[in-house]
């Protein structure tokens, strides 16, 4: 099914609560089902022109509790209680009782969609550098100096294993 802009949704409207055409006749005007045109007078019966514009697709938990609980107490279709709660199609609400079916009230908390952004971390703070002379100061330079001292040492037993060692492979 294409989209529709909220002016062809409602000229559909208007031209279904006419009466001079049919449900069928206006879908295949605009090439899209009948059903569609059921649900477009529906959510116009409910909320007239706003039911057409930009609806919030972000709902709260308890928002989601409160569309069940009012279709199981007053027996409405999933397309009357999507009409009346400004829902845009009636399908979330299937995957809403699912969840809280199979999972609980906690599968209805709004998760987050996308990816997760990058974490700065503003905790972290940049190493500052010991005062000279303070017990920190000497303690990093004595374990620099070791280092050092150990990279050298290795250097030198390379070296020397080298000079031992007779060169057996001739490269060509």
């Amino acid at each position: 099914m294409a989209k529709f802009s909220a002016e062809d949704k409602l000229q559909a409207v208007v031209r279904y609560l006419n009466g001079n055409e049919s449900s069928n006749e206006i879908a295949k005007s605009l090439r899209t089902d009948h059903k569609a045109i059921l649900k477009w007078v529906k959510q116009y019966e409910y909320n007239g022109v706003e039911a057409f514009l930009k609806p919030c697709t972000n709902y709260t938990q308890q928002f989601k509790l409160d569309v069940l609980n009012y279709m199981i107490e007053h027996g409405t279709s999933l397309n009357e209680t999507a009409a009346i709660f400004k829902i845009p199609a009636p399908s979330t609400i299937i995957a809403w009782r699912k969840r809280f079916e199979t999972q609980g009230i906690d599968a209805l908390q709004s998760k987050k969609k996308g990816r997760p952004s990058m974490k700065k971390e503003f905790n972290q703070q940049p190493k500052q550098a010991p005062v000279k002379g303070s017990t920190e100061a000497l303690e990093a330079r004595i374990k620099q100096l070791e280092m050092e001292n150990e990279y050298l040492k290795k250097l030198n037993a390379l070296v020397q294993n080298k000079e031992k060692s007779p060169n057996k492979t001739k490269r060509k």
